[in-house]
């Protein structure tokens, strides 16, 4: 390998982004600033006449940095300690469609949704991936990658998809990574209370709701080819008066909203298997 033409490139790539990242700063830290004037007590007052309640998190970061990662691709070795499935390495060794030869139960004795001992014991590095959602109607649960503790919101390249048939038994997954994470250009967040208050004046937060939580995490900020770039991200999830839930995404540093359209791989039929 070259590794001067490496480092080269790796050098010219970053010099982009931190340009890029720079005039990104200037040209929308003004709706960051105008988020930032929504203080305590007119939140609390908004709050009050929409009948929407909100209990304020504690402990929560204060600073965070953007993150950048590559797609991780796999290969058959690293494979070889998955036990009771068959494997297939597809778009380029960056993806994993996985069926299982065993039966194994997507819920517990309590009839309750337990993935815990399948992602520890069936899934390539499974506890780097939490939860995000079940739908019991496509017999799918999805869960995203995580870096530290934060997850990485909705990206097909570090997403998990698990699938069950009727009798409750898991069928198999697909599987996506990224690997190499480094962290720089450390900000100030914006406050939980701002975010929520971000929401409510720009009309996201219906009246009679309730804030059930604010977390953080990340979302895509620039995608090249290879690398990508990640930016702090609050998730606020809301119930409606009607108990219906909604989420909504933040960026915490600059203060956009962020709208997602989930749409994870779908199993397919194909019959070769590259890797067992």
């Amino acid at each position: 390998m070259d590794w001067n033409k490496a480092k080269t490139i790796f050098i010219v790539v970053f010099s982009i982004l931190n340009i890029f990242l720079y005039s990104l700063y200037f040209n929308q830290r003004s709706e960051a600033q105008n988020v930032a004037l929504i203080g305590r007590t007119s939140l609390e007052e908004v709050l009050k006449q929409d009948n929407i309640t909100y209990d304020v998190p504690q402990n929560v970061k204060t600073k965070s940095s953007y993150i950048s990662a590559k797609i991780a691709t796999f290969s058959k070795d690293e494979l070889d300690g998955l036990k009771d499935q068959t494997i297939m390495l597809l778009e380029n060794d960056t993806t994993i469609q996985s069926k299982l030869t065993t039966d194994v139960a997507v819920k517990d004795s309590n009839n309750q949704y337990q993935f815990d001992h399948f992602l520890a014991n069936y899934v390539y590095a499974g506890n780097e991936y939490s939860e995000w959602e079940i739908n019991e109607t496509e017999q799918k649960a999805v869960f995203f990658q995580v870096t530290g503790d934060e997850p990485i919101y909705f990206s097909p390249n570090a997403m998990l998809t698990v699938y069950w048939d009727d009798e409750g038994n898991i069928t198999g997954y697909t599987q996506k990574m990224l690997k190499s994470f480094s962290n720089y250009n450390h900000k100030e967040l914006l406050t939980p209370v701002e975010a929520v208050g971000s929401l409510v004046t720009r009309g996201y937060v219906k009246p009679d709701s309730k804030v059930q939580y604010v977390k953080l995490g990340y979302s895509t900020l620039v995608q090249l080819q290879e690398t990508q770039v990640f930016a702090p991200t609050w998730n606020v999830r809301v119930e409606l008066k009607d108990g219906q839930v909604e989420e909504h995404f933040i960026n915490a540093i600059e203060g956009k909203v962020i709208e997602f359209q989930l749409n994870p791989p779908q199993e397919t039929d194909e019959d070769e298997v590259e890797e067992e």
